[in-house]
């Protein structure tokens, strides 16, 4: 066999003058000769060389202290230490890596068997908006005075990502009376109706058949426990009016459908149609964008409540209440033991086989802690109105549990959603981008479905609002000129989340690899100085979403 694949081949092809004054040329003329003898191989003689060099490299050695050691069971060993440690690092929300890696992750592609986004990518929304009458809708914020900034913040992203097109009115809520400064300036934030109403007693606060002083001390004794927000009463209040409430409010009581918003959120995209009139043309009923897990200690006997009220009331599940049950565990395989007699063995077989209880299961379903993030949705407020869901909310209210523990107004509608609506009704928002807190979902960029921005008027307040450019399109991505943040990690797919099987369908390791692998290399070219780093975090990204 030829030596080419011996190293010193190439410098056997060198003059014969010192190492130092070898020249660029004689260099590349050698390699160039090597290549050669590398061309006119037959493919037997190459396995035979490749095999030859495999093994001259798993015999190399290298000195560790006083030791010498064998070099490829070090790396064997030691890259996944050195992956686990990248992944730490890399991984942190701090890490310049995420600058600039993760717009490369491919989206999850989409489940579309009961629900799909309305629609992939831009549209045209002075013409969507002229294409149908506007819905009966508002939006609907629940501000005190204080937070004004974080409302003109809301609105400030609303307006320029949506409203500017489609007008809706926005109608105030508060506890408290609104003062001139709160409403002159959310007035000037934009050109659609404003309305301010007042919550009074009868839909906020204690209810006359609450015994106050108990209530008020199993509020306290949630703080001592440190429960989030649990010892705020006027969370408990606002979860309260949420849950049961607001749907009843003089000034919603004209609408047909609300769309939820907070003070200090943001909109990552563009929202170039109306959601509203979608969702009826769908016959949707609930829209959502975020689905997480609630913290245990805040609903400890919900479900309790609620499969209660279902099996009171006859209500049979429609395809939704399962999407909030714990999948069954796998059952336990017995382990035969060969050195005992069946005889011997009998007392264990008994007892593996003997129904076990599940101290936390309701008419055997336990509750897997998922709900609808209910700080953003669109929905019908007659669904809210209907008997069956004020039949719900009243027996839950009944319970106590508001005030005993701190139950949210978002598990209360994703249960009563659960047990009153079908997967049909329910619509993923996935093109929307939204966040609120340190939690948020980007959709990215749908390929080959942006547009051109619509120009703001030249005194427009918000025409500097949005960059000018936005976001690479992703592969399965759905979003209209997204420009998200990268110092937040993505909520769906990841720990915490619900949407896994019923609305995104998770990546193999094999799949998530290769599309990996395809983005990587459309992108070598822009960074090839993050070559390693990069491999690394997908590498490990992948084995996390598996």
């Amino acid at each position: 066999m030829s030596s080419y694949l011996n190293p010193s081949y190439i410098y056997s092809r060198l003059p014969s003058r010192p190492s130092s004054s070898v020249s660029l040329q004689s260099l590349a003329s050698a390699a160039s000769s090597s290549a050669d003898e590398v061309r006119r191989m037959t493919p037997r003689e190459m396995l035979d060389a490749v095999v030859v060099r495999g093994k001259a490299f798993a015999q190399k050695r290298i000195r560790i202290g006083k030791y010498n050691v064998y070099l490829l069971p070090c790396l064997l060993l030691g890259l996944p230490l050195l992956l686990v440690v990248l992944h730490l690092i890399f991984r942190h929300p701090s890490s310049p890596v995420q600058q600039w890696v993760d717009p490369w992750v491919p989206v999850r592609p989409i489940n579309t068997q009961y629900d799909e986004p309305f629609v992939y990518g831009c549209q045209d929304p002075e013409v969507a908006a002229k294409a149908h009458p506007r819905a009966n809708a508002a939006f609907v914020i629940l501000a005190r005075n204080s937070e004004l900034d974080g409302v003109l913040e809301s609105m400030k992203s609303l307006e320029s990502r949506f409203n500017r097109w489609f007008n809706y009115p926005y109608v105030f809520l508060n506890n408290d009376h609104f003062n001139e400064t709160f409403m002159e300036g959310v007035k000037k934030a934009t050109s659609s109706k404003v309305e301010f109403g007042f919550v009074d007693s009868s839909m906020w606060g204690f209810p006359n058949t609450t015994d106050i002083p108990e209530a008020k001390e199993l509020i306290a004794q949630q703080g001592d426990r440190a429960i989030m927000y649990g010892g705020m009463e006027s969370y408990h209040h606002m979860c309260r009016f949420y849950s049961g409430f607001f749907f009843n409010h003089p000034l919603l009581l004209k609408y047909k459908w609300y769309w939820r918003v907070e003070p200090e959120i943001d909109y990552w995209c563009d929202i170039t149609y109306d959601p509203f009139v979608y969702m009826e043309k769908h016959d949707k009923v609930y829209g959502f964008t975020i689905a997480i897990k609630e913290l245990r200690e805040t609903v400890p006997n919900l479900f309790r409540y609620a499969s209660a009220y279902k099996r009171n009331h006859n209500v049979s599940s429609q395809g939704m209440w399962e999407f909030f049950l714990e999948s069954p565990p796998e059952p336990e395989q017995f382990e035969e033991q060969p050195e005992l007699s069946p005889e011997d063995q009998l007392p264990s077989k008994v007892q593996h086989h003997e129904a076990k209880v599940d101290d936390n299961a309701m008419e055997g379903e336990n509750y897997n802690m998922c709900h609808f993030w209910s700080n953003f949705e669109i929905a019908r407020l007659d669904f809210f109105r209907s008997e069956e869901y004020m039949q719900f909310f009243r027996e839950m209210d009944a319970s106590g549990g508001f005030w005993a523990e701190r139950w949210g107004d978002a598990p209360i509608h994703s249960l009563a959603v659960g047990a009153l609506l079908s997967k049909t009704q329910v619509h993923y928002f996935r093109d929307i981008g939204y966040r609120h807190t340190d939690i948020q979902h980007c959709p990215g960029n749908a390929p080959g479905k942006q547009l051109p921005r619509p120009g703001f008027s030249p005194n427009h307040q918000y025409k500097d609002a949005l960059p000018t450019e936005w976001d690479q399109e992703r592969d399965n991505a759905v979003g209209c000129r997204c420009n998200c943040p990268t110092n937040l990690p993505e909520v769906e797919g990841k720990d915490g989340s619900c949407l896994i099987t019923d609305w995104s369908i998770s990546y193999s390791g094999v799949v998530q690899l290769l599309a990996v692998g395809t983005a990587f290399g459309r992108n070598f070219a822009r960074y090839p100085h993050c070559v390693f780093e990069a491999l690394v975090l997908r590498y490990s990204y992948t084995l996390h979403a598996t």
